[in-house]
């Protein structure tokens, strides 16, 4: 099986590629930069772009997972939904199957939460609606990481020191998520 990732630091962190591969026993590339959005998947004057959409037109991939940018979904909702859109088209159009990767909300209590001016479970319940709207348009499956943070008993011990980005555990949960879309 073969897996493309694209995203940016929430993808790459804690070589949450180099992870999935190992659970899933597959070759899983990625494309990333830190603070990526998908629209940059789509355009060719970009890296990830540019190796993106030739990545597409050589085939050969099983599934292509789609991370947004961490508030991406809220802040630019339709600019989301259209990217997510035209990439699914483009995926299919390679004989693979899209997958949207569901981040999560900021971590409770954390000043990047607080400068956000969204409560928790708030952010949360955005990002929810629009990755699931992302889903019903482009009839991706859907990798609800985002709520499994968020469903998580000790959910402070899934983020890093800055309040947004996955810890090992966090990556460990994403991973486990994914895999189970992917394979289940």
């Amino acid at each position: 099986m073969r897996i493309l990732m694209l995203g940016n630091s929430f993808t790459s962190a804690n070589n949450l590629p180099g992870r999935l591969s190992g659970v899933l026993g597959s070759e899983v590339v990625a494309h990333t930069r830190g603070g990526a959005r998908l629209a940059e998947q789509l355009n060719p004057a970009t890296r990830n772009g540019s190796r993106t959409l030739s990545a597409l037109s050589d085939g050969g991939w099983d599934f292509v997972v789609m991370q947004e940018m961490s508030n991406g979904p809220i802040v630019s909702t339709e600019k989301y939904l259209e990217a997510v859109e035209a990439l699914a088209a483009l995926v299919r159009g390679a004989g693979a199957v899209p997958v949207i990767y569901q981040t999560w909300a900021y971590e409770e209590g954390s000043a990047r939460l607080a400068r956000s001016g969204w409560g928790y479970a708030e952010m949360h319940d955005l990002l929810a609606r629009a990755c699931r709207e992302a889903e019903r348009r482009s009839q991706a499956l859907f990798a609800p990481v985002g709520d499994a943070f968020f469903t998580s008993p000790d959910a402070h011990a899934l983020y890093a020191r800055d309040g947004a980005h996955p810890s090992e555990r966090g990556t460990d949960l994403a991973v486990r998520v994914i895999a189970e879309t992917i394979g289940g």
